[in-house]
């Protein structure tokens, strides 16, 4: 498996509310409730660090889970999320830039 980068939408809608995230999709109006740990990678998402290390860092480090349980979880959690517009995918480091202008892969 290949190492792939987050980041968030910036077009999206999201709101914190009592450590979970409401996120709506632009695309579609779809409105997402993210649980803790999603709610950990969405704000991790930022296109600078690989999704394994947000996993062993963040969320193997807070939650008692297999890493790689935990990171096959968080990928097709991102996945589902990319397939929304709200999330971005991509093997290499997504610049603000890229990410502003909806780029990936």
């Amino acid at each position: 498996m290949s190492r792939i980068y987050v980041a968030r939408n910036p077009k999206v809608a999201a709101r914190s509310l009592d450590g979970e995230m409401m996120i709506m999709s632009g695309r579609d109006s779809t409105l997402f409730t993210l649980n803790q740990t999603a709610t950990i990678l969405w704000q991790e998402a930022d296109g600078t660090r690989p999704l394994d290390e947000i996993v062993t860092r963040r969320i193997c480090s807070e939650f008692d889970v297999d890493p790689a349980t935990a990171l096959r979880d968080a990928e097709d959690l991102a996945r589902e999320l990319e397939g929304h517009e709200i999330m971005q995918i991509s093997e290499a480091p997504i610049s603000p830039q890229r990410s502003a202008a909806g780029g990936s892969r």
